[in-house]
């Protein structure tokens, strides 16, 4: 369901749901990274992965105590209309739609300005 709508909101999405079902984490950011996608998530293995510090091109980690399609979609469009860029970025995204900027992509964790 979520990308679809976000296909519907007019963003170009690869849904592993429906075209790589099995594969395995690590390359799923391998590919999100070549082809300059952000990966959003629920699956908290990509948290690890990206802890471990694989290059990524950007992960959302949604984690939401209100697992349902319509509070997903709320949190979802609440992350993408802030000004802050989701690429090269690992954020963990709560119920509230804040995000914590938990690692950038070099494995480095951001400035605090």
């Amino acid at each position: 369901m979520v990308a679809s709508w976000l296909r519907e909101e007019g963003y170009d999405v690869f849904s592993v749901f429906e075209e790589a079902r099995g594969a395995a984490d690590e390359e799923l950011i391998r590919r999100a990274r070549r082809e300059n996608r952000v990966l959003v998530t629920s699956d908290k293995d990509f948290g690890k992965i990206c802890r471990e510090g694989l290059p990524h091109g950007g992960v959302v980690l949604l984690r939401l105590q209100d697992q349902r399609w319509v509070n997903q979609q709320r949190v979802i469009r609440t992350l993408l209309q802030n000004e802050e860029p989701l690429a090269g970025r690992f954020l963990v995204v709560g119920d509230d739609g804040r995000a914590r900027s938990a690692r950038d992509r070099d494995g480095s964790r951001p400035s605090r300005g």
